[in-house]
């Protein structure tokens, strides 16, 4: 990698995390000396890249939190690996974030060039993916889902065992686990303090409930 290149990357990969990160760390991503890593942060600051370095644990370098972010540039490859493996996600059913995906999808499409944008249908035909889906689940219950998560809302699930038998249950979602086959999400009941998985495509119905947070 061109040192004009790097430079770039290096901008990008900041302003893609507003949390710090140490020059160690850096160099390792970028393959190169710390040494080299701290001219390359010179560079920038000398170009009026609001860079700031934080001590302590969690520090490292990292943009001014009032920086404005300029719109993110795609290139025609990278455009089309990242909606490539969006698609495959949604085909596969491997996110249950299916419809915030597409909508990202469209926005990464959106931000291409009408050139980069025929460049990327080409390089997408040429890209294929062969598997089995995972189960699938329903809709209603993939959003309330996704909106327990992100909102780090309780979730009221009426869930049905290897023996059809139906529950319901409150619970808070601790991670959502996806393999080849099937999408799990880890939660612990509100009532009793269990912590155990649950197969979302065994979810028959799904409400967001009100924190309970202080």
């Amino acid at each position: 990698m061109q040192r004009t290149e790097r430079l770039f990357a290096l901008a990008e990969y900041l302003r893609g995390r507003r949390t710090g990160v140490t020059a160690e760390v850096l160099a390792e991503r970028f393959g190169v000396t710390v040494r080299t890593i701290y001219r390359d942060l010179d560079s920038l600051r000398a170009s009026a890249l609001p860079l700031s370095a934080e001590r302590g644990r969690g520090g490292g370098y990292a943009l001014d939190r009032s920086y404005s972010l300029p719109p993110v540039n795609f290139t025609a490859r990278e455009a089309a690996l990242i909606v490539a493996l969006g698609r495959f996600a949604i085909d596969m059913r491997l996110l249950p974030f299916a419809g915030t995906l597409e909508s990202a999808l469209d926005k990464v499409r959106a931000a291409l060039s009408t050139s980069a944008q025929r460049e990327l249908l080409t390089r997408l035909r040429e890209l294929s993916f062969i598997g089995v889906p995972s189960l699938p689940s329903k809709k209603p219950v993939r959003e309330a889902l996704e909106r327990a998560w992100f909102e780090q809302q309780p979730l009221r699930i009426t869930y049905v065992d290897g023996n059809f038998i139906e529950s319901v249950r409150d619970v808070r979602i601790l991670s959502v686990i996806m393999n080849r086959h099937e999408t799990r999400v880890d939660c612990e009941d509100i009532t009793t303090g269990e912590r155990r998985p649950f197969r979302l495509d065994r979810i028959a119905h799904a409400e967001v409930l009100r924190s309970t947070k202080p």
